[in-house]
């Protein structure tokens, strides 16, 4: 009788070098992009609902408003009531600066009063380009501040409604420009 000799299977090894060469190149990377990838999300609330609005005490309808002109800018409180007028720039652009430090000051006369704000209502004109909204939500929501030798985002009005600015306020804006 013939035997038949059975050989000796040697085990294959795995050679995952070429893996893990692939893996110490494409972790950093893709870690990397997770970073430039960052997204950012703006939070709107919408205007109130008139049966809100009318079950509301008076104190709670006194909003703070914000008439973004072509030029000039207008801070109204109560609302209709003209607070401040932040003119434009020697070049004709919106100053944002000066809105921010008008921010500050209502802020701060509110908090004495003792009267704790944190929403402000946008009024745009419908021609208002999309920059223009994104600069202006971004001006009234924080401020940059120096707080022991670093610099942190101080909150001025984080909650931003909109809505379209009203035909006889554009209307005195626009003469208040005409008149400058």
């Amino acid at each position: 009788m013939l035997k038949k000799i059975r050989q000796a299977r040697q085990e294959q090894e795995l050679d995952i070098t070429s893996f893990m060469s692939l893996m110490i190149v494409l972790v950093p990377v893709l870690l990397m992009m997770m970073v430039f990838s960052h997204i950012t999300i703006l939070e709107l609330k919408l205007p109130s609902d008139i049966d809100e609005i009318s079950a509301a005490p008076n104190d709670e309808l006194k909003n703070l408003e914000l008439l973004v002109g072509d030029k000039d800018m207008a801070l109204y409180y109560p609302q209709g009531a003209l607070l401040k007028t932040i003119p434009a720039t020697d070049d004709g652009q919106l100053n944002y600066p000066l809105l921010v430090q008008a921010l500050k000051e209502v802020k701060y006369l509110l908090n004495e009063k003792g009267i704790e704000k944190k929403d402000i209502n946008l009024l745009l004109p419908p021609a208002t380009d999309y920059q223009t909204i994104v600069t202006v939500m971004d001006s009234v929501r924080s401020y940059k501040a120096v707080v022991a030798a670093s610099v942190v985002d101080a909150e001025l009005f984080p909650d931003v409604s909109l809505s379209d600015a009203p035909e006889d306020l554009l209307a005195a804006v626009n003469a208040v420009e005409a008149a400058q």
